[in-house]
């Protein structure tokens, strides 16, 4: 162990730790780049191969961020002479080690191979609509990350161990009262939607072939400035978004029966991928040039997707593009009208509407907290999932397909992870408070095609930062206030209250 004052007096102290640092990151975005194969292009018998792959690479990073050496350069570094930023970067970087040297390397590995084999079962097992296939590779997940939530610490609710790999720094009970407050608050304006006599427009009522959706999502992107050098589209079984602020890349899916449902979420990847993309250049495996946690990840794919791709404005721009790929017959309104309509009735998470959408949170918010607790098995996930989406939304799913399998999170092992959703949505709303605030005339912009001053506005005051913040301090550094639902809640009812004649 380094002594006191040559830690001290080491100038050389940050960039050591930042070298170090910046291999594990590098495995770790090379995993990330393995992992999009897999789920896009990847030949169906690859898996062995590639769970190896993966399950070498964590290990290999785990053991890299656990030894001896790099908690001896973490210490060299705290007792140098740093800026704000240096001390920034110094803090994730210990939080990371203090909780990767609980977890044995053993698990990590087990945990990596486990999850690159269950995705290729949980997409076998959701076409054919098979839980119980599925079932025994989720029981050995959440297993998995029950041993990993004890080993990181023993004495904590592991449930709130696993949230904050995903959020850190709002705190579990931060997302219990904001899934409350929704819950309570969102569902008196559903009834009230569902009670009104107002006709919203459904201009999409034919089959639109893929190749044309295509054409649109790609023409949608072109209009909010896709970098197309640094990213790419393509297609996978759920939309998601992989990379960096070099190579930042998204998918969608096609449905020809739900064209609105391929551009809403391509809208949605879109903005994951600009947030990445809007990280700074010269921070490249640091926490400076690293997102600030999966809200505020959240956040930014919720604002472009709520704030822009669902707003009047923004339909006035797009119609034309719309009509011209899908060979529609609707005026501007009618496409608004169109991705605003509200229907409880809908059973897929990724094509629920902006309102009931969090009710899809709570539901599965509580029922992988009860996996993970030991108070639910997971034999009896379809049973109690079918329960809980009869009593929020007054559905009840006709398969496992449209129900408990249809999100590829637990595939992952990600639990813990569903909460963010609902906690970016809400800073989503606050965020564009602010921004609103600040460009002259944001409507104006959008309608216009205009979008380079909102970029400006959220690469300054969210992505440049990194992880320089913690999320509150960023909520605050970014909007003047803390972080709040009152936004997001005063943004629903306005909105809906003026669609809906209520």
């Amino acid at each position: 162990m380094a002594t006191e004052a040559t830690q001290a007096d080491d100038p050389d102290a940050y960039a050591e730790l930042m070298d170090r640092y910046g291999r594990i990151s590098a495995i770790g975005d090379a995993s990330g780049v393995l992992g999009w194969d897999q789920q896009v292009m990847m030949p169906e018998g690859g898996t062995p191969a590639r769970s190896k792959q993966l399950s070498a690479l964590s290990a290999t990073s785990h053991e890299l961020l656990t030894t001896d050496e790099f908690g001896d350069a973490l210490e060299a570094a705290e007792s140098a002479d740093l800026d704000d930023g240096q001390r920034a970067a110094v803090r994730e970087i210990r939080r990371k080690h203090e909780r990767a040297v609980r977890v044995d390397t053993d698990l990590v590995e087990r945990i990596s191979r486990t999850t690159s084999e269950a995705l290729p079962v949980w997409t076998q097992a959701k076409d054919e609509d098979d839980f119980d296939s599925f079932a025994p590779v989720l029981d050995d997940l959440v297993d998995l990350k029950r041993e990993y939530a004890r080993q990181i610490d023993p004495d904590a609710d592991p449930y709130e161990v696993l949230f904050a790999d995903y959020e850190p720094y709002l705190g579990l009970d931060t997302a219990e009262r904001v899934l409350g407050r929704l819950r309570e608050e969102l569902v008196p304006l559903i009834d009230a939607i569902e009670e009104s006599e107002a006709d919203l427009a459904d201009p999409f009522s034919g089959t639109y072939p893929e190749a044309d959706q295509e054409a649109l999502a790609r023409d949608t992107l072109d209009l909010l400035g896709y970098d197309w050098d640094r990213g790419r589209l393509d297609v996978s079984a759920h939309p998601f978004t992989s990379g960096t602020q070099f190579d930042a890349r998204i998918t969608t899916r096609f449905d020809e029966s739900d064209p609105l449902g391929a551009l809403t979420s391509t809208v949605h990847e879109f903005g994951h991928a600009t947030y990445a993309l809007g990280l700074p250049d010269d921070s490249y495996g640091t926490p400076l040039g690293e997102a600030r946690d999966l809200s505020v990840h959240e956040s930014q794919s919720r604002l472009w997707e709520n704030h822009v791709g669902r707003s009047q404005p923004f339909w006035n721009l797009l119609a034309p593009a719309v009509e011209e790929r899908l060979d529609t017959d609707a005026s501007p309104q009618d496409f608004y009208e169109a991705a605003n309509r509200i229907y409880p009735e809908n059973r897929i998470r990724v094509e629920a509407d902006e309102l009931t959408y969090h009710m899809h949170i709570v539901l599965r918010f509580e029922i992988e907290r009860d996996l993970i607790s030991g108070d639910l098995a997971v034999e009896d996930v379809p049973e109690v999932w079918n329960e809980k989406m009869d009593e929020y939304l007054g559905v009840t799913p006709d398969t496992d397909a449209e129900g408990c399998l249809q999100d590829i999170h637990w595939s992952h092992g990600s639990f813990g992870y569903f909460p963010t959703y609902s906690l970016g949505s809400v800073l989503a709303a606050q965020l564009h408070d602010a921004a609103a605030a600040e460009i002259d005339d944001l409507d104006g912009h959008v309608e216009a095609g205009e979008f380079d001053a909102l970029h400006e506005w959220l690469t300054a005051n969210v992505h440049r930062h990194g992880k320089r913040y913690r999320t509150p301090e960023l909520v605050e550094e970014a909007t003047g206030s803390e972080y709040s639902a009152d936004a997001f809640l005063d943004y629903a009812n306005e909105k809906f209250a003026a669609l809906y004649d209520l």
